[in-house]
């Protein structure tokens, strides 16, 4: 239990941070304010950042119950974590999270989230490229190198395929 309140306490201050507090400045930075009125765009941000935030929460989840760890780099899981979302595609927080932040920039129909979205994922790839892979293969290895080779880094697969 103690891994799981670990785990929600990393992962909701990630979520104030990178989801919350600099999504908001951007926003006032840019000058945008809140829609006026509730249209179509609002409504499909609203359903696909309810989608991007679920996704979050199973990987905080499976981190917390199948690895025994969180998503934090300082408290990593101690087995590797294949199950959950992570059958489909090896970094589905962080793919929940950009799928949330670019939902925030539909509704509020905001060209400079959009941007901070871009900018997120690119910082998101190289964080991954250069931190997370190498250090999943040092701890992991074979069975890293075998998940690595069925489950693509970004964009989901169904096993099998």
């Amino acid at each position: 239990m103690f891994v799981l309140a670990r785990g929600l306490t990393y992962a909701t201050l990630f979520v104030a941070l990178v989801l919350v507090l600099v999504p908001a400045r951007v926003l006032q930075w840019s000058g945008v304010r809140a829609p006026s009125a509730f249209g179509a765009a609002q409504l499909t941000g609203l359903a696909i950042a309810f989608a991007g935030g679920a996704m979050t929460v199973w990987c905080v989840l499976a981190f917390a119950f199948v690895g025994r760890g969180t998503p934090a780099p300082f408290d990593p899981p101690r087995r590797l974590v294949v199950r959950g979302p992570y059958r489909f595609v090896r970094n589905p927080m962080y793919v929940g999270a950009a799928t949330a932040l670019a939902s925030a920039a539909l509704y509020y129909q905001s060209l400079s989230l959009l941007a901070y979205v871009a900018v997120f994922m690119l910082a998101t790839h190289l964080f991954v490229v250069w931190y997370e892979e190498p250090t999943l293969s040092r701890m992991f290895g074979d069975d890293y190198a075998a998940y690595r080779a069925r489950v693509r880094r970004w964009l989901p697969s169904w096993p099998g395929q």
